[in-house]
């Protein structure tokens, strides 16, 4: 099992820019995708099968901390490009998709190094986040809301209930922003 550090925030932005463009969407995803489908837990994070996060969303509407923080995260860093719930905007393009159309490990390398797609017919421009805090120490969680709401396991807008944040993320969360 891996263990998170909550340093992937940056990464998760980077990625969901380059998701936004793929073939495949998450209306051709099999709600037993093993990219969707937590195998295990480990101190209130959800991992797929391959050690990726995802997201868990109970019969009754509850959601993990990691997706009720990825939506604060998203819309505090994200959404002034990429619209509110990821849906795009005239500015940058649409990333609910990108979580699941995108390898996680990408998706963490173009939100932390940025990147430019410029040709004749396409000029756009994914900034670098690997320096801002408010976008690394919080890149899974932005990942799993994205891949939660794109794969509509959840609704849009801010989920009603959440598990309680456990004290492993806590402690991540202040080592990563130094507190």
């Amino acid at each position: 099992m891996m263990m998170r550090n909550g340093i992937s925030g940056l990464a998760l932005a980077a990625t969901l820019t380059l998701l936004a463009g793929s073939v495949v969407t998450a209306e051709t995803k099999a709600a037993d995708d093993p990219n969707l489908v937590a195998a295990y837990d480990e101190d209130g994070r959800y991992y797929t099968e391959d050690d990726v996060p995802t997201f868990n969303i109970q019969e009754d509407g509850t959601v993990d901390w990691l997706t009720y923080s990825g939506f604060r995260r998203y819309h505090a860093e994200c959404h002034v490009c990429h619209g509110p719930e990821g849906e795009g905007s005239t500015y940058a393009p649409a990333l609910k998709n990108s979580a699941i159309d995108m390898d996680y490990y990408d998706f963490v390398d173009v939100v932390t190094n940025g990147r430019k797609r410029i040709s004749s017919s396409e000029n756009s421009v994914m900034p670098s986040f690997g320096d801002n805090p408010n976008v690394m120490c919080y890149l899974d969680d932005i990942y799993v809301y994205l891949k939660a709401h794109g794969s509509e396991a959840i609704a849009r807008g801010r989920p009603a209930k959440k598990e309680d944040k456990s004290d492993a993320i806590r402690e991540a969360e202040n080592a990563c922003l130094g507190t």
